[in-house]
């Protein structure tokens, strides 16, 4: 089945000598007719030199951060379906079957290999185990779904998913991004468990807790804000008006019951509060309507592109 298509295994990478020649062997045997490219990002170790000498194709990306590799991996690569799993040995090679088969059978536009599912067996430090769930709490709440794991970086899609879906992340919190925008996009994403495993001995960890959990959290908001306005404006009026009724109400007891106002500040303070938030609320409106308005013209350009893209197949 897998030979009737064209896999192509994507690898970002950056300074992982000890591992990415047994990663690009590993895949090697379970997808022997995928090419496996290996992005480099500046490694100051032998991580090119192991690459190359395990059979992979390997190309540079000078500007540094995942994100940007990412993104000029899924520009310049052409495929029918791609794989895309970290270099750093900590995810299965024997589970890509389970992993690309939803998209080649069409049952999926991207599938993820969750660490966080019920069934899967995965070693995470404490730390980082409480912010994974801690952004896949936000994402579920904020955006009405049900993901896993938002920060896989072992994944499966589509081509039409990797030409089309608009990537701007430039770091770490670039699977937050393809999370949120494929949700958006009302791309079909299906999770399958993996087992994560530990890194090998004098194996380092790239992630930043704080720097990189401060972005993941700018991304969330920052595609709440862009595809769901009126939640985020709404939301941030309400809790004005809520702020500015407190003061308010006082006021409004200690008038019924003096028959003047005695705190002017209290009463200018709530005023404003409310004021803010109503405005607030109008501008979430406004913004909502307009995103619609984009969401409607993203899908017929999505529609256009099918077309193209079908007509490119039957020519070729």
């Amino acid at each position: 089945m897998y030979t009737m298509n064209k896999i192509a295994i994507l690898i970002p990478c950056f300074n992982e000598e000890k591992t990415i020649a047994g990663v690009v062997k590993d895949f090697k045997s379970q997808l022997p007719d995928a090419d496996i490219y290996v992005y480099d990002n500046n490694s100051s170790d032998n991580t090119v030199k192991e690459a190359m000498a395990a059979g992979a194709i390997v190309r540079r990306e000078s500007r540094q951060g995942k994100g940007n590799v990412i993104r000029s991996m899924f520009r310049q690569i052409d495929a029918d379906f791609y794989v895309m799993v970290d270099g750093d040995g900590t995810y299965p090679a024997d589970r890509v079957h389970e992993i690309i088969k939803p998209v080649i059978s069409g049952e999926a536009d991207m599938v993820c290999g969750s660490r966080l599912h019920t069934q899967s067996a995965s070693n995470f430090k404490r730390l980082n185990l409480a912010g994974n769930r801690l952004f896949n709490f936000l994402l579920n709440s904020l955006f009405k779904v049900r993901i896993t794991d938002i920060l896989s970086g072992y994944r499966a899609f589509t081509r039409e998913v990797v030409k089309s879906l608009p990537v701007l992340s430039r770091g770490f919190e670039i699977e937050t991004e393809l999370t949120l925008k494929a949700i958006e996009r009302n791309y079909r994403i299906v999770e399958i468990p993996v087992n994560l495993s530990e890194r090998p001995e004098g194996s380092a960890s790239k992630i930043h807790i704080v720097r990189d959990g401060i972005l993941i959290f700018n991304t969330i908001f920052a595609l709440l804000r862009d595809y769901k306005p009126f939640t985020a404006f709404g939301a941030a009026g309400l809790f004005f008006i809520l702020l500015g009724l407190v003061p308010g109400i006082v006021m409004i007891h200690e008038f019924l019951a003096t028959g003047t106002l005695l705190h002017i500040p209290s009463v200018i303070l709530s005023v404003g509060l409310v004021l803010s938030g109503t405005l607030l609320v109008f501008t979430g409106l406004t913004l909502h309507t307009i995103a619609r308005r984009f969401q409607e013209l993203d899908r017929r350009l999505q529609g256009m592109y099918d077309v193209l893209m079908r007509i490119s197949d039957h020519d070729h």
